[in-house]
């Protein structure tokens, strides 16, 4: 089974710099007016998963509380560094969770839509 997280989003641009060049996600495809909208999948060459953010003449309203979340589980020590220097970099700022075990074993940031989004730092 290959699963996929679609969203509907206002902007590609903030989008593509924050998972493709900040969470070093590879842009995996895309897609022009299809039936009116616009698409782009974002993920890891050869797995079976994918985030697609699609946009069109309907304007994004997102509705999620502090406990819908993006979990994502670096590979990696260097991986894991090379992301939060990228958030440094960028300056995104860092969220205090709502849920304690993020406090302690991640960190918590907001992509472009507001959507919050959890760097773990127990996948290496």
């Amino acid at each position: 089974m290959i699963f996929r997280v679609a969203r509907h989003t206002n902007d590609f641009e903030p989008i593509i710099n924050f998972y493709n060049e900040i969470l070093g996600l590879e842009i995996l495809g895309n897609f022009k007016n299809h039936n009116g909208y616009d698409g782009i999948f974002f993920g890891k060459e050869g797995l079976d998963w994918h985030l697609e953010f699609t946009k069109s003449e309907t304007k994004a309203e997102h509705k999620f509380d502090d406990d819908d979340l993006l979990v994502f589980y670096p590979k990696t020590k260097e991986e894991f560094e090379k992301i939060m220097k990228n958030i440094e970099l960028n300056r995104i700022e860092k969220i205090s969770p709502k849920n304690p075990y993020w406090k302690e074993n991640g960190i918590l940031i907001s992509d472009p839509d507001g959507f919050k989004v959890v760097i773990c730092k127990q996948g290496y």
